[in-house]
């Protein structure tokens, strides 16, 4: 038996976030980022909103990228003290991903991070609050998922926390706040949707309900990422779109071990983070040639090729087509091939802010947790701990797969 979950209600086009004045409540706790929402106005609109509702409305700001598990735990805290019957999320992923968590900490105190790290292990939510999910970027579609990400920086490992109950009850997809993304940013949220559609595709367990919505999203996004990246204002609108389609899918069919790298990859170094949505563009070319020694991962990749028009007759002609032209798109969008040209920001460089040296010192620990990542699962083929250390090793040196 299979389950396809989506929130309950979703609004999109410009102008959905006046919805806010029609949920019904008494409290309402916002949680943002670092100030983006504040500085473009957004915020104090979506606080009014709330106050038409006729609701009480307290903030948690200034989340960080790549929330931690202490800042998930303050919030909780201050859930706990104002007892919110709405947790209002807006902004990228990392307020939306960090609310996802408060709301657990907050219905269930005595929980333990440790506790919600096994896949589809959350207690049942909504005993306290419901939760609207309001996304200012167009890439990680956290507010269609049943996931969140987490990092432990005392073990500089990000933790995907799965689960159903974190599926918000209400998404607000409004284009008028995705206009304000610089460029970076752009770029990197859309291959992060991109890397989100086509491992929903490929996944073991995509079917027919996450299929069409992986494939239009794929469509979307090829035809659209470079324009907005350029500042096309319609073309940005229809990337919102196509970012949610794609989490859509890619919830519930899961993910795929570029998820898994990268999530094991992000906080692992002294030198710096490596950037989400960049990890998953340069890695995503690596994995499907590693994917595709499995036929029937490859016939799939070759469907995606031929759907959005990439050249080529044999399945291993449009395989090849479909790694190209995301090799073209990241270097269109200066987005590195590989981490060794891993620049500050994740721009291509000439230097890595990783160092040669300690990535291979750390090689075998990341491979190791890697492969126990929560997305390995689902991945259409399973590497080994040796494939997985070249599969690495690919990425940092930008070496073709051929095992």
């Amino acid at each position: 038996m299979g389950r396809f979950t989506l929130p309950r209600d979703l609004y999109h086009g410009k102008g959905s976030l006046a919805e806010l004045a029609n949920l019904k409540g008494k409290k309402a706790i916002v949680v943002v980022g670092g100030g983006s929402m504040r500085r473009f106005g957004f915020l104090d609109k979506a606080v009014e909103y709330l106050k038409q509702a006729g609701m009480e409305v307290q903030l948690f700001e200034n989340v960080e990228p790549d929330p931690s598990v202490e800042t998930v735990m303050k919030g909780a805290e201050a859930m706990r003290a104002f007892e919110p019957d709405w947790i209002v999320a807006m902004g990228g992923g990392s307020p939306i991903d960090a609310a996802k968590a408060m709301w657990a900490f907050y219905e269930y105190p005595e929980t333990s991070f440790e506790d919600l790290i096994t896949p589809f292990s959350f207690p049942t939510l909504r005993t306290k609050a419901k939760f609207c999910a309001i996304p200012s970027t167009s890439g990680t579609a956290t507010e269609v998922t049943a996931f969140a990400v987490i990092t432990d920086y005392a073990k500089g490992i990000k933790y995907p926390l799965a689960d159903f109950n974190i599926t918000p009850d209400i998404a607000i997809v409004d284009p008028d706040l995705a206009e304000t993304m610089p460029k970076k940013l752009t770029a990197h949220t859309g291959m992060d949707a991109m890397t989100h559609a086509i491992e929903a595709y490929v996944s073991t367990l995509h079917c027919n309900y996450t299929d069409p919505l992986a494939l239009h999203a794929i469509r979307l996004i090829h035809n659209n990422l470079k324009k907005s990246y350029d500042g096309d204002a319609a073309a940005r609108a229809v990337m919102h779109d196509a970012q949610c389609l794609a989490g859509m899918a890619f919830s519930n069919a899961l993910l795929g071990i570029v998820h898994s790298m990268a999530h094991k990859t992000g906080a692992a170094f002294s030198g710096g983070h490596i950037i989400h949505g960049a990890a998953n563009a340069m890695y995503l070319p690596k994995v499907i040639q590693f994917n595709a020694k499995n036929a029937e991962a490859a016939a799939r990749y070759a469907e995606i090729a031929r759907f959005i028009d990439l050249p080529g007759k044999t399945t291993e002609e449009l395989v090849a087509s479909l790694v190209a032209e995301l090799r073209k798109m990241n270097k269109e969008l200066d987005i590195p091939y590989a981490i060794r040209n891993y620049g500050e920001g994740g721009v291509i460089a000439d230097k890595s802010i990783i160092d040669e040296k300690e990535f291979n010192d750390k090689l075998a620990d990341v491979a190791k947790n890697a492969i126990g990542d929560a997305c390995t699962g689902s991945n259409p083929r399973i590497p080994t701990q040796a494939e997985m250390e070249k599969l690495l090793l690919a990425v940092y040196y930008d070496k073709d797969i051929d095992f």
